[in-house]
């Protein structure tokens, strides 16, 4: 459900691994070119999709599914799935591609399923790691984690999508892992914008472990292990989106760190804000509800929506408080 990047990259993981695939594309050309050409025009036009079907009718595409992928962004996920709902299959398993905490509520992904769809956790699964859509459509290897609370169910989806370039791993913590694929996203602008001023892998190097840092303390007080955390879901995916420029939190950071503005910035992503840019604010909330601090994630947050100069920003992390690690 969805034919951005991730979830084209992911439709392809699964027909590969012989999974039958329908994509559902809001946009009724996008899904008549899938259909026809078997490409999608607009995202990784270049990767052939023999043997998926595609509708722009969600009834369509949900009719007898097994499992619906959520394949769309955080901050619409739940708009989306009032209108699916209904379609929606009883004993169907819900997998969530969707990294980010929802605006106003706070909540993650796996909960918003949960509480629009009334699904018990058992149903609501997640996939997370380092895993750039464009490698994966170039059938790159890669390594990720399925998470749900349903070990067997993890299992199943494991399955569905592994193939000889893609290897998933299960996992139960479903916490860790979207609170990892969530918080990345803002240590990617951070790393990005510290690319952006001409500064080098001393500096990122840094920044992504004191990310991490903060990205335990998190999960860890949300009730994750901080074993995930260690593993692909988290300094897995935290190195790949932080260091490549294949990210789109990174370049966009990196538009802000050389000095261009937040259109800018966008404008050099396609049009398209980087999910870091709106997760950051909600981050940093979800922290304050649970006395956590996260230096980095408030700098973000001040840079993207107050109006702080980077180099500001640097300062004032620069200038805390020395302590232990």
């Amino acid at each position: 459900m969805g034919a951005g990047s991730w979830g084209t990259a992911f439709a392809k993981v699964l027909g590969d691994a012989g999974t039958e695939v329908t994509m559902w594309a809001r946009r009724p050309e996008i899904a008549e070119t899938l259909a026809t050409e078997h490409r999608n025009p607009t995202y990784l036009p270049d990767v052939p999709l023999a043997g998926i079907s595609a509708t722009a009718d969600f009834r369509v595409a949900l009719e007898g599914a097994d499992v619906v992928v959520l394949a769309v962004p955080s901050q619409t996920l739940r708009a989306n799935l009032e209108t699916w709902k209904p379609a929606i299959g009883a004993e169907s398993t819900l997998l969530s591609l969707a990294k980010g905490i929802e605006t106003g509520t706070l909540m993650r992904m796996s909960e918003v399923v949960a509480e629009v769809t009334g699904a018990g956790a058992d149903r609501i699964a997640v996939l997370s790691g380092p895993n750039l859509a464009r490698e994966i459509a170039a059938g790159q290897p890669a390594a990720s984690v399925v998470a749900c609370t349903d070990t067997a169910r993890a299992e199943t989806l494991q399955h569905a999508c592994a193939t000889g370039y893609f290897r998933p791993y299960s996992n139960t913590d479903v916490v860790g892992c979207e609170i990892g694929g969530a918080c990345k996203n803002v240590i990617a602008l951070a790393c990005g914008i510290a690319a952006g001023m001409g500064l080098g892998d001393n500096s990122a190097a840094s920044l992504i472990t004191r990310g991490l840092a903060e990205i335990i303390r998190l999960g860890v007080s949300l009730g994750a292990n901080p074993v995930t955390l260690a593993g692909l879901a988290g300094i897995g995916d935290l190195v790949a989106t932080c260091t490549s420029p294949l990210s789109r939190n990174r370049s966009f950071g990196h538009v802000l760190g050389a000095g261009g503005s937040m259109s800018a910035a966008q404008e050099a992503t396609n049009g398209q804000v980087a999910e870091g840019v709106k997760s950051c604010t909600s981050i940093r909330a979800l922290a304050g509800e649970h006395g956590v601090e996260m230096p980095l994630t408030t700098a973000v947050h001040r840079v993207c929506h107050e109006g702080l100069a980077v180099s500001d920003a640097v300062g004032q992390l620069l200038g805390r408080r020395i302590k232990p690690e």
